[in-house]
């Protein structure tokens, strides 16, 4: 929550600098849908069907270590009073090692979807950053601002005709869906 307000503080900061600008210099303000632009790119569609299939993948091995461990664990408790105590002993120390060993999977396997989405998004990342700074400069925006910031909005009131998403999308050559589909901002 800290991370939020913050990010909220520090938009509010450059609303006050960017007004404070506009009235000093005629500064102009606008600002982008970057969730917005995202959802219109085919590479952002491709990034999450490639996303979809490796949770899918990671999932499927998950659930099969899973069910071996719980099959085990099953046999145990039906077993566990006709074992010898060092048979016990050892069994209880093997699915503790593998009730462990499944926790670092579970947790493998979200760090590798959050490496594989990082090295995914990046090159999408600098292009959306990249042609909204080319917009900008080409239709004179002293400043762009992100419609939202960890889905908070920063804007609370924006011109229309100030928005530059769909200029971006044209720029990087992507045609807008109709906007009573898909951008509701």
């Amino acid at each position: 929550m800290n991370m939020k307000k913050a990010l909220l503080i520090f938009a509010f900061g450059l609303i006050a600098v960017a007004t404070n600008a506009q009235t000093q210099n005629a500064s102009k303000v606008g600002y982008a849908d970057v969730d917005y632009i995202f959802s219109q790119m085919p590479e952002f569609k491709q990034i999450d069907a490639d996303l979809t299939t490796l949770q899918n993948q990671l999932k499927k091995n998950l659930e099969a270590k899973g069910a071996e461990f719980q099959r085990k664990v099953n046999e145990y408790s039906q077993n566990a009073d006709k074992m010898l105590e060092a048979v016990r002993i050892n069994t209880e120390r093997e699915l503790k090692q593998l009730q462990e060993n499944l926790q670092k999977l579970q947790e493998d396997a979200q760090a590798e979807i959050q490496r594989k989405q990082n090295t995914l998004m990046e090159p999408v990342y600098a292009k959306v950053g990249k042609t909204i700074e080319e917009v900008a400069k080409e239709n004179g925006f002293t400043f762009i601002l992100n419609q939202q910031i960890g889905g908070l909005d920063v804007i609370l009131y924006g011109d229309p005709a100030n928005d530059i998403s769909d200029l971006v999308l044209k720029k990087m050559g992507v045609t807008p869906a109709p906007a009573t589909t898909t951008k509701t901002k």
